[in-house]
């Protein structure tokens, strides 16, 4: 395992022991940002633009589909027995919902991509539990609670939880 992943998951674990802390505020872990991520699978990268809002994803120089693009940062990734799987953060410049998420798996056939899902929030703690993958974020509608986001590798599915 490189030391790019050992950081990562060492971060997932630090971000899941945080939010286990009930009792105190919540304090969310800065998330990592990658550009690029290569995999056994391909090179995950973010192309660059002179426009801010208008980088695009892309999997050895060719872009995902459908599209990702804006202010896009690689936040997390998982290495899987068969699969590499990576939480993409996008900002296109919508102040009223500054950034959303999407899953992308990528494996020996391709890659996936979840839809956009999130609650609007850079402050984000995720976690990989089997094939679940799971994203913790405050909650915009109810300031007492935690909007708790799961990818099964087909379907994205919102909870509300405590802090």
């Amino acid at each position: 395992m490189n030391g790019y992943l050992r950081l990562l998951i060492a971060a997932a674990l630090a971000a899941m022991v945080g939010c286990a802390q009930a009792s105190s505020p919540v304090t969310w872990p800065v998330s990592p940002s990658r550009m690029e991520l290569s995999t056994p699978y391909g090179r995950l990268h973010v192309s660059a633009s002179e426009y801010v809002y208008e980088s695009r994803l892309l999997i050895d120089n060719q872009e995902v589909q459908p599209t990702i693009r804006g202010i896009l940062n690689i936040t997390y990734a998982f290495r899987r027995a068969e699969e590499l799987v990576a939480l993409i953060s996008i900002n296109n410049g919508n102040n009223l919902c500054p950034v959303v998420y999407r899953w992308v798996i990528l494996d020996k056939n391709g890659y996936t991509l979840s839809p956009e899902f999130g609650s609007c929030s850079e402050h984000i703690a995720v976690s990989a539990n089997g094939r679940v993958l799971t994203m913790r974020t405050p909650s915009p509608q109810k300031p007492d609670k935690i909007d708790v986001y799961t990818y099964d590798g087909r379907t994205v599915r919102r909870s509300t939880a405590s802090k």
